[in-house]
């Protein structure tokens, strides 16, 4: 009896698992849809308009009403398998699901009679025959919406005295932990598996009371986005596994910020507890990362208590030694006597903000120096022409291509929310062509070629140039496969010739898109922390060179006897080779401004305060330029930032995007003569050889060392 009854609401969701619910509520589609396009039901009695199309919940959600429900989730497909949802119909033989009930004109609806609590009572109590009490050791405590539905919907009592049904877990990984006698069978993290992180591996097995979710075969969560089930999960079965016991949801104070370990700046909640990070969550933001995040952003902050710089230290004949802030800055200047012009070189790290990087730019040139690189930067790109170096379309504006080329790129580990979005198309019907090596991106594309000649051979003609002509909205994404070369001018000019022949770039629609592979690459561009050009003719050797948290140099562009400081949060190999360290703050420490690769500025906030006697990096900056005799003429963080608007004017609107401005012509030309080279052989690949260890917090976090491990054991099998 029990089995039928438990089995009746997944033979119905595996009925309905390919309707895809509508991305965006339906109060927001009401101000959307044109009247003729609009139904009116009725909720309660209270009549409400909704766009044809819409669901029984839906509607009452248009209306105000809340409506409990445990497996819908508005970015995944149907699937009714909980019914906590029913509502009454009128004429109705029994209450309905109202997630997979479309709404016809006309209908009335009921979500407060005695019917339906009834039900909800009933669907409630059968949810609960065979989950645990373990509430008060449950990591999901607090935040579990079985607890909160049962409150409101559940009984006071149970009728089931059998002997309770026990699951095994399943081994998913080092990230998330899993407890299956918790689960109900929603199917959230299956659906979201399979039709957003793009890897099938979950699903239900067994039927009746035999269900089990997992992975058939037992084998790890292969995505880079595993970590959203947690969030997705509405009780306790998947957990944080490196969270796990340490914290209680009411004991962390939440603060909203941005992710730093790709470019897309996906928007965070950092959880604290007094000076600790315990946990970071994703955070809503249509415009750029929905309500997902990347497993790097989500679980490397373990690594913000370990290897840290929290004192200053200068290299003496014992190698590094503690000192005070005063000798450290008495080092410096003592080694800076002296210099010539271009005998100071700044380098910026992948995880710099922008205030840090505009005072090193105008201590470099207050010194006489032009020699500001970015690290694994481009010299010689022309930074005037914005349009060149940011992804036009925007991130949102992706879902409306039709077509998408790849161009030197693997989405996948350089920014894997992102290659979500590019997926999300795919599904939708866009057709994708890949030039560049041969990966998994989740989403089948076609492979046009791995070199750069590929790009000739379609500007030259060929089928799929043919879809890009043809196409209303049609998108190029060229990414850090490109832009790290040393040929990147030759193929740059190549790519924007494809994209004239193309028509990528028309009246109305700008598709020409570049993706970079760290937070601080658009900033630096934006702000022209580039070296001038009789910097890029210097020969002698720097004498003093100023690692910015950069620490991922080669030894080329360090000399060998040069003076070299690192301003800095982690020890890793900048600090190894540093004469003077100055220990800087992390991005969950300070408040500091960030471009993603859309161009969209935006603003990590301090969640903790700064390790040990660490300060924020532009004050640091300052201090350097005091006691080097050229001061930086702000003492404020509202005089940096009116700096900063000087320089780059949207930096003083926060999530913002500027629209682009289109100079296909004028930059091709501008970079002369090594673009007229032609471009060298090799196959076009992502820098990215390791998504889990990209910079020196995720190369510190154990939890991401955890991750690499179990990635090499599952390719050793």
């Amino acid at each position: 009896m029990l089995s039928s009854v438990r089995q009746a609401p997944l033979l119905l969701g595996s009925c309905l698992s390919a309707v895809r619910c509508l991305s965006t509520s339906a109060s927001a589609l009401q101000q959307a849809a044109p009247q003729s396009d609009t139904i009116e039901v009725f909720v309660n009695d209270e009549p409400v308009n909704i766009p044809k199309g819409s669901t029984v919940l839906q509607a009452c959600d248009a209306a105000g009403i809340d409506i409990p429900r445990f497996c819908y989730h508005h970015r995944l497909s149907i699937a009714g398998n909980c019914r906590m949802c029913l509502v009454e119909v009128e004429k109705s033989p029994k209450p309905v699901a109202s997630c997979a009930m479309p709404a016809g004109p006309g209908m009335k609806i009921k979500t407060d009679t005695p019917l339906v609590k009834k039900a909800r009572e009933g669907v409630m109590e059968f949810l609960l025959i065979n989950h645990p009490l373990d509430c008060p050791i449950c990591d999901q405590g607090g935040e579990c919406d079985l607890q909160d539905q049962a409150m409101v919907f559940g009984s006071d009592r149970s009728r089931f005295v059998e002997v309770k049904r026990t699951v095994d877990d399943k081994n998913l990984g080092p990230l998330v932990k899993t407890v299956m006698t918790r689960c109900i069978h929603c199917t959230r993290c299956v659906r979201f598996s399979k039709e957003v992180a793009g890897v099938p591996d979950m699903g239900v097995t067994g039927r009746g009371r035999d269900s089990e979710i997992g992975t058939y075969v037992e084998r790890l969560l292969v995505s880079e986005l595993s970590g959203n089930v947690i969030d997705l999960c509405p009780v306790g079965a998947l957990t944080s596994k490196p969270a796990a016991f340490t914290a209680r949801s009411w004991e962390l104070k939440s603060t909203e910020s941005i992710d730093v370990s790709d470019a897309l700046g996906s928007n965070i909640k950092v959880d604290s507890r007094g000076v600790e990070v315990m946990r970071i969550t994703p955070r809503l933001n249509e415009a750029v990362n929905e309500e997902w995040l990347s497993d790097k952003g989500r679980f490397q902050f373990d690594a913000l208590k370990r290897q840290r710089l929290d004192t200053p230290m200068v290299k003496g004949p014992n190698g590094l030694q503690q000192a005070t802030w005063g000798e450290a800055l008495a080092a410096i200047a003592g080694a800076a006597q002296g210099l010539g012009a271009n005998e100071f070189k700044a380098i910026a790290g992948k995880l710099a903000d922008a205030e840090s990087m505009i005072a090193l730019k105008d201590l470099a040139n207050r010194l006489g120096s032009g020699s500001t690189w970015h690290e694994g930067g481009f010299p010689e790109l022309d930074a005037d022409v914005r349009s060149t170096y940011v992804a036009n379309t925007t991130v949102a504006g992706l879902e409306a291509a039709d077509v998408i080329l790849l161009i030197g790129t693997n989405p996948r580990v350089e920014s894997p929310v992102y290659n979500a979005r590019i997926r999300k198309s795919w599904l939708d019907g866009a057709q994708v062509g890949l030039i560049g090596e041969a990966v998994d991106l989740t989403y089948k594309y076609t492979h046009l070629g791995s070199d750069a000649a590929a790009i000739s051979k379609l500007a030259a003609g060929g089928a799929f140039l043919e879809t890009l002509k043809k196409a209303e909205r049609p998108v190029m994404v060229v990414g850090p496969g490109v832009l790290n070369r040393p040929d990147r001018a030759a193929l740059l000019k190549a790519i924007h010739g494809l994209a004239e022949a193309a028509g990528v770039v028309k009246e109305g629609w700008n598709g020409y898109n570049v993706i970079h592979d760290n937070a601080s690459r658009v900033a630096a561009l934006d702000i022209g922390f580039l070296p001038s050009a009789n910097a890029r003719k210097h020969s002698g050797p720097e004498k003093v060179v100023y690692l910015l948290g950069a620490d991922d140099f080669s030894d080329e562009d360090v000399p060998k006897d040069a003076f070299v400081v690192y301003q800095g949060h982690h020890g890793d190999k900048g600090a190894a080779r540093a004469n003077v360290v100055l220990p800087g703050a992390a991005y969950t420490e300070k408040t500091g401004t960030y471009v993603n690769f859309e161009g969209r500025v935006q603003a990590t906030r301090a969640a903790v305060p700064l390790v040990g006697d660490a300060r924020e990096d532009w004050k640091i900056l300052r201090a350097v330029s005091e006691v080097l005799g050229r001061p930086l003429p702000y003492d404020t963080r509202d005089q940096l930032q009116q700096r900063l608007a000087q320089v780059a004017p949207h930096f003083a609107r926060l999530q913002s995007v500027e629209a682009p401005v289109w100079l296909n012509g004028q930059y091709v030309k501008a970079m002369g003569a090594q673009a007229a080279a032609a471009p060298a052989g090799g196959v076009l690949k992502s820098p990215i050889n390791n998504f889990f260890m990209t910079d020196a917090i995720s190369r510190a976090s154990q939890t991401m060392a955890k991750c690499v491990q179990a990635r090499q054991q599952l390719q050793s099998q």
